[in-house]
Order: C-alpha cells, then sequence, then structure tokens
C-alpha cells in the first residue's frame, strides 16, 4: 500500500521541492486609509469603500449612478482636507498606527512561544496592502495555519462581514489554502474590557476628569439593525461593561454614534447631536473615549477631537477632550495577544514548548 507525505503526495517523490515545516499566521485586518490626503488618492479609496454592497446596501445599478455622478466628483476633495488636519510626517495615522500595532503584536507572541513560527502581517479591507495580496504572500512564505482577526471590536456587516467576504475571496481562487480560523468580534472579552479601562484611567490620572464620559461609536443605518446586525446591542454591551468596570453611574457615562451620511435614520443619539445637547445641559468638562476604533483615524482624530470640539464649544461647553485609541499601547497589545492565544488552541505552533519541525 502505498505510503503518503502529509503534504505532496507519495513518499519519496523526487518531484517538487522539499516541504517545509508549517508556519502559522495572524492576519490583522482594518479599515484603510488613502495613500496621500489630496483628492485625486482619496478618489479611488473612495470608490472602492462606498462601492462595496456590504458597506451600501442599495441596488447596485441605483447606488452606482449616485456614488459615480454625484459622489465622487464632490466628496473627493472635501475628505482629502480632513485628511490633511491629521495627516503627519509618517502618513496617515492608521496605516502608522496599525502596523505599529502589528509589530507590537509579533513581538509580543514570540516573547510568550518562542521559536515557534508565529508571523503577523496586516492588510487593509481597503486599499494597499489588501487583503488579498497580503493572503497571498503569507501563503508563499509558507502560513499553513491563518487566524484572521479584523481590528472590529463589535461586529458588523458593514466591516467584519466585508473582512469575512475579502477573506473568502481570497481563499477560493487559492489552489492550496491555509488552514482557516475567524475572529468575529471581541466586544465583550475581558482582556479587551481591562485595557480600555486602564487606558482611560490613566488618562485621567494625567488630565483629570471631565464633568461625563462620553462614547461615541461609529454608526450604521437603522434598517441594517432591523435586519439581523447585532452591532448596535455589542456597542452597548461593550460600554455597560466598562461603566461597570471604571464604577461609573449611568448617568455619568453617555453612549452615541457618529459618522452618519446621506439622509436615512442611523443609530441614534447621534454624538453631534449629544454633545450640542451636553452643553446645553451644562456639562462643561466633556471626555470621549471610542472603543469601536482600534486605531485612531480620521473619525477619532478629525470628527471627535476637532469637529465635535467645536460643536462642544459653540453650544456653551468649555472643553471636549479626546482619549485616545488603544493603538500600539501594552495593554492593547497583551489584551489582544491574549484573544489570540485563545483562538488558536490545538494549533500546535502556538502551543507552549512548541518544537519546530525540520523540512522533509
Amino acid at each position: 500500500m502505498p505510503r503518503y507525505n502529509n503534504y505532496t503526495g507519495l513518499a519519496g517523490d523526487s518531484h517538487g521541492p522539499p516541504v517545509q515545516p508549517v508556519q502559522a499566521g495572524v492576519l490583522l485586518v482594518n479599515l484603510g486609509t488613502p495613500t496621500a490626503p489630496t483628492a485625486k488618492a482619496v478618489r479611488p479609496y473612495l470608490a472602492e469603500f462606498l462601492g462595496d454592497p456590504r458597506v451600501i446596501e442599495y441596488p447596485r445599478w441605483l447606488w452606482w449612478l449616485i456614488l459615480h455622478g454625484v459622489i465622487l466628483r464632490t466628496r473627493p476633495a472635501r475628505s482629502a482636507h480632513a485628511y490633511a488636519q491629521i495627516w503627519t510626517s509618517e502618513g496617515s495615522p492608521l496605516r502608522f498606527g496599525s502596523e505599529a500595532l502589528a509589530t507590537g503584536l509579533q513581538a509580543e507572541l514570540l516573547r510568550q512561544r518562542p521559536g515557534s513560527p508565529i508571523r503577523v502581517a496586516l492588510a487593509m479591507r481597503y486599499g494597499e496592502p489588501s487583503v488579498a495580496h497580503t493572503i497571498e504572500r503569507m501563503q508563499r512564505e509558507g502560513v499553513r495555519r491563518l487566524l484572521v482577526l479584523p481590528l472590529y471590536p463589535q461586529y458588523s456587516a458593514t466591516s467584519t462581514g466585508s473582512v469575512l467576504d475579502a477573506v473568502a475571496d481570497t481563499i477560493k481562487t487559492l489552489r492550496w489554502p491555509p488552514e482557516l480560523r475567524l475572529i468575529n468580534d471581541y466586544h465583550d472579552d475581558s482582556g479587551h474590557i481591562e485595557a480600555l479601562a486602564q487606558s482611560i484611567e490613566r488618562w485621567w490620572q494625567t488630565n483629570g476628569r471631565g464633568d461625563k464620559l462620553l462614547l461615541s461609536f461609529h454608526g450604521i443605518p437603522e434598517r441594517y439593525a432591523d435586519a439581523g446586525d447585532p452591532y448596535f446591542q455589542q456597542c452597548h454591551a461593550t460600554a455597560r461593561l466598562l461603566r461597570e468596570r471604571l464604577g461609573l453611574s449611568e448617568d455619568r457615562l453617555v453612549v452615541s454614534f457618529q459618522s452618519r451620511v446621506g439622509r436615512e435614520r442611523w443609530l441614534q443619539p447621534y454624538t453631534d447631536a449629544s454633545v450640542r445637547q451636553l452643553a446645553a445641559d451644562g456639562v462643561k468638562r466633556l471626555d470621549v473615549a471610542c472603543p469601536g476604533f482600534a486605531v485612531d483615524c480620521l473619525e477619532t482624530l478629525e470628527e471627535i477631537a476637532m469637529q465635535n470640539r467645536d460643536f462642544f464649544i459653540a453650544a456653551g461647553g468649555q472643553t471636549l477632550r479626546y482619549i485616545p485609541a488603544l493603538n500600539d499601547s501594552a495593554e492593547q497589545v497583551g489584551s489582544l495577544a491574549s484573544l489570540i492565544l485563545r483562538h488558536t488552541q490545538g494549533w500546535p505552533e502556538f502551543a507552549t514548548g512548541f518544537q519546530q519541525p525540520q523540512a522533509t
């Protein structure tokens, strides 16, 4: 009876290169960013983002006409101006912040599992490095087991669901796909909640506490939630767990939803309306955190820390203070490393004391 090699077929077959030992990979996926704060660079990024049927659930023919006939003619210039407000000498904060997080996770996983063939890579759902190119590169480098971690703590079809689409579209083109695991969300993960709480507490120790803490999450249309998207419930679950961990009363912590576009109803209350109302109610110092964003980006640095700060002050408040995202902090690196190790149980490369086999 013929004896088969684990990877290449009949044992002793001389065809093809030697089989390399299995390597394991972690693919972090964030939203994406244009390559420059210019209308020319923003236009293709917006076309890919807003052209995703997971993001905009309209009939394709109708949305194509709106997108290419109106939005991509006017919005790139406005968005480029907003990006220019937060661009740094290193480039896009979301890009270099996500890269720093990937680097930190690589180091932490190898610290906890020395000698293991674990590779951490970063992809962007829109723009570069793309999900497809990154998975293909990891496969060429020998990754045979792959954990996909979208950097969205709360699940939505518009974000995590879209990442899973991109992964599936890539996997089905590969002749020999890697063994695959996916993390749908980590909105109530105890390590993640602790990381958020410690980050906020450390910020308060340095800057003092405001009158209230506002948690602003990215919004989605209400009809998406009505159709079964769990995002609204998961945002409120994160807020409740964080409020309990921080020891705040219900009136000290407020939840809102930002970044709405178009005329249909989105999840409420809206952040811009909330900051105005809080100022009108007599709140003078407002602290804002955005627990739905793993890394600071346009929506946190420009929309919250600039736009909504101005709304708050114009409505009578004194100061709106944005508490930074977890970014590549030790708290986030540690909590995500624990999450990864929990979701990769049973894969030998992630086990304590793993010994790398030799190529055959």
